[in-house]
């Protein structure tokens, strides 16, 4: 009798295997992913709620993609009208950890509007995405870098064709830089260009995204978001 006792018990066991399983009992180790934002306004959320702003809209948009018991931390490094110098500066000052799973890159809409020199972001900009990169474990596919938005578009840009055409360049600067790199570039600036038709995508300031641009902004990023968490 003893086999048949064996097998009862082998079979038994298993049962409880594929019960404990169909009905979602079975761990997996928890994931801590880490997340950090780099950038002026536009990554604080200017005239926006803490919750309303972009990086905290992705995170979100993430989590619910997660499983339960998985953990999404998220740093922010940005200030309203920071430049690229003061951007590198905060980041020096700072020193994150090396470890983050995804790094966002947002800059240089403030080196534009105080009339620095196109030069500076030129020599910045690539020491912000190496910077960028090594804060994302060293690799640049943990990285995304997005576009300016164009404030032109805004009634305190009033339809400037000057401010959007510089802003263009500096977008232009940036897109060539991040595909000649291999590293992913994100453009939004097209959604701001809707800003004067639709004033629900321009904050109460006449000035600064909403929460529905931010929106829009995160469904564009999060496909490449969720790649580099993915990996």
């Amino acid at each position: 009798m003893k086999p048949f006792i064996n097998i009862a018990a082998s079979l038994t066991f298993s049962l409880f295997l594929f019960s404990c399983s169909e009905n979602g009992m079975t761990q997996t180790e928890p994931k801590k992913y880490k997340y950090l934002a780099l950038g002026d306004s536009y990554t604080i959320g200017q005239s926006v709620c803490e919750t309303c702003r972009f990086p905290i809209q992705l995170k979100d948009s993430i989590q619910r993609h997660l499983n339960r018991n998985d953990t999404f931390e998220v740093k922010i490094i940005a200030q309203t009208g920071w430049k690229t110098s003061e951007l590198l500066s905060a980041i020096a000052s700072e020193n994150p950890s090396n470890d983050y799973d995804l790094v966002t890159l947002l800059i240089g809409v403030n080196n534009q509007y105080q009339h620095k020199p196109f030069s500076q972001y030129e020599q910045e900009f690539p020491e912000l995405v190496s910077k960028a990169i090594q804060l994302g474990k060293g690799d640049k596919n943990n990285v995304i870098v997005v576009s300016i938005p164009d404030y032109a578009f805004t009634p305190f840009g009033q339809g400037s064709t000057a401010v959007s055409e510089e802003i263009y360049r500096y977008n232009e600067f940036a897109r060539n830089y991040c595909q000649a790199s291999n590293i992913t570039f994100v453009n939004i600036t097209d959604i701001t260009r809707e800003g004067l038709l639709k004033p629900e995508l321009v904050t109460s300031d006449g000035l600064h995204p909403s929460i529905l641009a931010y929106s829009k902004f995160v469904a564009r990023i999060l496909p490449q978001a969720q790649l580099k968490i993915s990996d």
